[in-house]
């Protein structure tokens, strides 16, 4: 059976080129970072959208000149055919992350989600598949499961889309299935739950909430949860998400491929113990942050308010097994944002 032990050594094994779609995003650019630290070559695309040319010269200052020699980058948009088509070329394994992602977003804007997350979609399988990529994985989302009100999540079992997000990523699963049963090319998708970590955007106005929670924190803001605070989610650690994507690029097992997977921790935080948390993980580093109190707002159009992973399929096909718990991904998130985000002065109070 396949597992997560030596992953790494199994990427490393085998010198291939990969294309990650959303590069520049929050879990593209962790994603590349992996690959390339393994000694892979790397095509990154992204349009920065949503991305931000930061992330990728924090990939760059975190590997050796070597490493990131095998990077090549293609400022392009996945609602174009002929970018797909170029960024394809000589790739072996695509990791496809790029995306509109947000549940208001797609609200707001329903024909920007459905031109990135289903055209862009579209034009990615068909560019892979004439190049004679391997495999292609792609981003899901636990928006799939919809309305439907049973706990945890099986991935058999969804309901009707809360969100055009939502939609968007259930079309796309029936789209990769289309092109399994009319072309015989393989995709794996990965239903990812509320994923948190370095890097990823705690402003604007569809933040996600982890975040923005330390965004606020950090710098003094206001913090805002919506509804009453019992909504509850499996927050799941940015390099578990990294570890479910390589597993599902690599792995030999003819009855893996073509499935969807839930990619998460398995367990339930509410956004008041989330605050709770992440505020006495913050307050232990700057002192200011333990008076801190949220302000509560109406709850969000098309949020669920319950969501939970069963995680034994992915663990049972793919080896998949969460490293990391939701306490040691805050800290280490914590500290990567009070890092980044603190005034400069702040910080040099903070370690002294």
């Amino acid at each position: 059976m396949e597992t997560s032990e030596g992953l790494p050594e199994r990427i490393k094994a085998r010198s291939r080129t990969w294309l990650v779609t959303g590069a520049a995003g929050f879990i593209g650019s962790h994603l590349a970072e992996a690959l390339l630290r393994a000694g892979q070559k790397v095509v990154g695309l992204d349009n920065f959208s949503t991305g931000r040319r930061e992330n990728l010269l924090l990939v760059r200052d975190s590997l050796d000149e070597r490493q990131w020699r095998n990077f090549r980058f293609i400022q392009g948009d996945i609602r174009s055919l002929e970018t797909c088509r170029e960024a394809c070329r000589s790739v072996e394994l695509v990791l496809h992350e790029a995306a509109l992602g947000s549940v208001p977003r797609s609200i707001d804007d329903p024909v920007a989600s459905m031109e990135s997350n289903v055209n862009g979609f579209l034009n990615m399988l068909v560019a892979a598949r004439d190049a004679g990529v391997e495999r292609l994985v792609y981003a899901s989302s636990s928006a799939t499961y919809g309305d439907h009100p049973a706990l945890p999540k099986v991935e058999q079992v969804i309901g009707k889309p809360m969100s055009p997000y939502g939609m968007t990523k259930y079309v796309n699963e029936l789209t990769a299935s289309v092109f399994s049963t009319c072309y015989g090319f393989d995709t794996i998708g990965l239903r990812y739950f509320n994923v948190f970590g370095p890097r990823q955007d705690p402003n604007g106005a569809y933040a996600a909430v982890i975040p923005a929670f330390i965004g606020g924190l950090v710098l003094g803001k206001p913090i805002y949860i919506y509804g009453d605070g019992g909504a509850a989610r499996d927050f799941c650690y940015v390099e578990n998400i990294v570890q479910a994507n390589l597993l599902a690029a690599v792995t030999t097992r003819a009855e893996a491929l073509n499935e969807v997977y839930n990619v998460a921790c398995g367990a339930q935080t509410s956004l008041l113990e989330l605050f709770e948390t992440i505020r006495g993980i913050v307050g232990a580093r700057l002192p200011r942050a333990r008076t801190a109190r949220p302000v509560h707002r109406e709850t969000r159009r098309g949020d669920i308010k319950l969501s939970l992973a069963d995680i034994s399929k992915a663990s049972r096909l793919l080896g998949y097994e969460p490293k990391w718990r939701v306490a040691e991904g805050l800290e280490k998130t914590v500290d990567w944002y009070i890092a980044n985000l603190q005034p400069v002065a702040e910080k040099k109070v903070a370690h002294a």
